[in-house]
């Protein structure tokens, strides 16, 4: 049975009227515990008082309520009864500064009290009672390995990192935050993470998770609150109720959940072996030359931790990173085809060329028998999305193409989104370029057809989506594929070169001489990110 658990912030000495709303809230809900997230008490004359009168029986706790030191000392009555290792009253339990302790239903809650003190270099702190705590205190509480809830009384340092709930400047200077907070959290990555906001404010982020795990294939997800003080003069959320089943914390992502702030971007040095782009956005190269394509040719296909394409690659670029849905998400591209201007007389603040990536490690859709078709109807819905917003954002001057290469050898199926004027595609300009290049190429020619999701299609193909939505609101549509085999070699940068001709974007063809730097790829996906929000069914 799911646990209910209600978590309050900062009592700061108003327990009477606290644990009277607690109870409350426990008559209509059954409770089966309560977490003070923050300060029991406040630093003032009167707290001596109000925890004598606590100790006596005087305040009544309605149920089983867990607590630990927040950053303000706790009154020498109160230390008294945890140094004897005894409940301060009925019901109320101190859980210890630096602990790991689990509930009678079953639920691990890991603790981290009190502010960090960096002047100590060595060593955990001895006392469980006073408000700071060490980076040895930190570091011991790694070992865990997994919990449902951590509780802390700093935040973990960089936590607001890639969330798209906005957390005001004055918010974020106001609470503590530490290194050795994140990297406990992104060592035992819980399922929940409280702790309590300084000031009257409250901030929950959406979920994040982590990398996927080798045996179940799942995401560990992780999600953050901070609680507000209670009876804030703001009447921000002072309280935060949930249920909670124990067991490990393995799930698939939650709509509009992001990946975990602490997995540091790095920029990966490894040519992907399959010359497609991913969220380390390789834009490839197909393999030239036979000694090349020896070199290669026993190597065994990486895995889910080195597909570019995977979230759960350590050196995946999450400043690309724009929405993230159930079974699949957009990246920008990094060394878009398009410039950052090349749209803005249209109306387009951004480079617009998008990856839709499916969650799944699987070189096509037609790889995926149990969920590739809600895999295609999700990524064809966020095609939709971008076709729309496009359309919308640049009053029907742009319309787009789409195009997906589909080949059992692939590492990880993906579509490419590249907006087009839509005078090139009303003329019919980009279907001639395509198969005017097809036949000097000496391909296979380029057929009018729809093939779905493409599950029951036996072998590998191009697959090219042409879109627009004039002035006179007409949407047109029309899908073109090419059937690709052994017996042609078939060049991986063949839209992009298409498409690069026809857009006279002749110099961005080459996408490691187009990238952009960290800072300007990151404003771009940011203003791509804002335009695409009214479009953007994962924020739901």
């Amino acid at each position: 049975m799911a646990a209910k658990v209600i978590v309050f912030g900062s009592l700061g000495g108003k327990l009477e009227s606290a644990f009277a709303k607690l109870a409350t809230l426990h008559a209509k809900n059954n409770f089966s515990f309560a977490i003070v997230a923050g300060n029991l008490f406040d630093s003032s004359e009167e707290s001596e008082s109000i925890a004598a009168r606590l100790l006596n029986g005087e305040i009544q706790v309605p149920l089983t309520t867990y607590f630990t030191v927040g950053t303000t000392p706790l009154p020498p009555k109160v230390i008294e009864r945890i140094e004897k290792d005894e409940d301060i009253c009925e019901n109320l339990h101190y859980l210890g500064k630096r602990s790991v302790n689990k509930t009678s239903d079953g639920i691990r809650i890991v603790t981290l009290g009190g502010a960090l003190d960096s002047s100590i270099v060595g060593g955990q702190s001895k006392e469980q009672h006073l408000p700071f705590h060490t980076a040895s205190d930190a570091a011991a509480l790694r070992g865990a390995n997994k919990t449902d809830i951590l509780l802390t009384s700093t935040w973990p340092a960089g936590v607001w990192t890639n969330s798209r709930v906005v957390l005001a400047p004055e918010h974020q200077a106001a609470v503590a935050s530490s290194q050795e907070t994140a990297d406990l959290c992104n060592a035992i990555k819980p399922r929940y993470h409280f702790s309590f906001s300084p000031d009257d404010f409250f901030w929950e982020r959406e979920p994040f998770f982590y990398a996927e795990s080798e045996e179940s294939g799942e995401r560990a997800v992780t999600r953050f609150i901070s609680v507000a003080t209670f009876g804030n003069a703001a009447k921000a959320k002072a309280m935060y109720a949930f249920s909670l089943q124990a067991g490990d914390n393995k799930s698939l992502p939650p709509p509009g959940s992001t990946l975990s702030p602490f997995v540091p971007p790095r920029t990966a040095k490894r040519q992907d072996p399959d010359g497609q782009s991913g969220p380390s956005h390789r834009h490839g190269n197909d393999r030239h030359g036979r000694r090349g394509r020896q070199r290669h040719e026993h190597r065994p296909p990486p895995g889910p931790q080195d597909c570019f394409f995977c979230l759960s690659n350590p050196s995946i670029e999450t400043h690309l990173i724009c929405s993230i849905g159930e079974h699949s998400y957009i990246t920008t591209a990094k060394g878009p085809l398009p410039g950052p201007d090349t749209f803005s007389t249209s109306g387009i603040s951004f480079t617009g060329h998008q990856i839709i990536i499916p969650l799944a490690h699987e070189p096509t859709l037609r790889a995926m028998p149990s969920e590739g078709l809600l895999v295609y109807s999700e990524m064809s819905r966020f095609k939709e999305a971008l076709q729309a917003m496009v359309a919308k954002q640049s009053n029907h001057k742009l319309g787009a193409l789409t195009w997906e290469i589909s080949r059992s050898r692939n590492i990880h199926a993906h579509w490419q989104f590249v907006p087009v004027p839509v005078d090139f595609l009303q003329k019919g300009l980009v279907e001639a370029a395509f198969k005017v290049e097809a036949e000097n190429l000496k391909y296979p020619p380029l057929k009018e057809r729809n093939l779905g999701s493409g599950m029951d299609e036996e072998g590998d193909f191009l697959r090219l989506w042409i879109w627009y939505d004039d002035s006179d609101a007409a949407i047109h549509g029309k899908e073109l594929v090419m059937s690709l085999d052994d017996s042609f070699r078939f060049d991986l940068q063949f839209p992009r070169k298409v498409l690069a001709k026809l857009l006279e974007l002749e110099n961005r063809l080459d996408w490691k001489a187009s990238t952009l730097s960290v800072e300007d790829e990151t404003s771009d996906a940011d203003r791509f990110k804002e335009a695409f929000k009214p479009w953007d069914f994962s924020l739901a």
